[in-house]
């Protein structure tokens, strides 16, 4: 049986593809791992000292070096990103940000990738990104060492843990007084899907229900130390993808606005467990704040429709 040449051409371009992809994934996988051994690994011995030796001097000092590392485990990871596809990025608003600042950041969630959009987008622009991490990722190996010498919070998230969680992230943030720090925050909590914005029957078309208590936490323990909120909406047009997609080289474009925020004086300080007024306050800011992101996704995927309709 004949088979037609131009059905042929079109099957043998798409096994071409897929061996592509699979190279390219493959390789930017053993950069990534590679780059976290060195980098990470080279943390150990900072690490050992700042938990031996507690005392302020020592501690800036370790945490210096500590996000050093870190930084330039985010320039090689920016590397291989642009080795293995030629992503078109649309990135506005980052005018005016310091690198010796204090920053409340937070962002819209939908994939892992996230987390390297942002810090790739923020890379030298402000402070090291420090992330509400869940406690599970405490145990990965090297990368939750890492994450726990540049005091990450690990939160359990879990019924009945909110209190410790509270404390936990009260007693991390105290500590970034210490040295300019981006504190990041998702607050949805976990990464958007159809099936738990119905679960939620959130009133937003593109985000989950946020969650107020992580940031009333942040500025609860550093006050007046932050220098504004920086809102962060990112869209990726051609749907959402996976880390996969990402390492493999099939992310075409990444849209991400910035928007520097003033923290309202009356949100620094309150007591959001013991204080219902001052909870009041801080969800309604959320809820305005969230609002108008959902509306800037709808403005800058106006293709999408409805995601309850996908």
């Amino acid at each position: 049986m004949l088979v037609d040449p131009a059905r042929r051409a079109v099957r043998g371009q798409a096994l071409a593809n897929r061996f592509w992809s699979t190279f390219k994934g493959a390789f930017a996988s053993s950069v990534l791992a590679a780059n976290a051994m060195a980098i990470f690994s080279g943390m150990i011995p900072v690490a050992l000292v700042k938990l031996a030796l507690p005392f302020g001097a020592v501690r800036r000092g370790a945490d210096r070096i500590l996000n050093a590392l870190a930084e330039g485990w985010i320039a090689v990871n920016g590397w291989w990103m642009a080795a293995v596809q030629r992503i078109r990025w649309d990135v506005a608003g980052l005018e005016g940000l310091r690198r010796r600042g204090w920053y409340l950041v937070s962002s819209n969630h939908q994939s892992w990738v996230d987390i390297l959009v942002l810090q790739k987008v923020f890379h030298r622009r402000v402070p090291f990104l420090k992330f509400f991490l869940k406690r599970q990722l405490l145990y990965v190996p090297v990368m939750g060492l890492a994450w726990w010498a540049l005091d990450f919070p690990f939160m359990k998230r879990r019924s009945g843990s909110r209190t410790a969680d509270l404390a936990t992230a009260r007693k991390a943030c105290e500590k970034f007084r210490e040295i300019p720090t981006s504190v990041m925050n998702f607050l949805e909590g976990t990464r958007f899907s159809h099936a738990k914005k119905a679960a939620q029957q959130s009133p937003y078309r593109h985000l989950l229900k946020p969650k107020a208590g992580g940031l009333a936490t942040a500025l609860s323990a550093m006050g007046e130390r932050f220098d504004a909120l920086l809102d962060v909406t990112i869209v990726y047009p051609d749907g959402v993808p996976s880390f996969w997609d990402l390492l493999s080289g099939k992310v075409r474009q990444v849209v991400v606005r910035v928007r520097e925020l003033e923290i309202p004086r009356d949100l620094l300080g309150g007591d959001y467990e013991g204080d219902p007024a001052f909870r009041a306050r801080m969800q309604a800011w959320v809820r305005a704040m969230w609002a108008e992101k959902d509306r800037r996704i709808e403005e800058l995927t106006p293709s999408l429709g409805d995601p309850a309709e996908a």
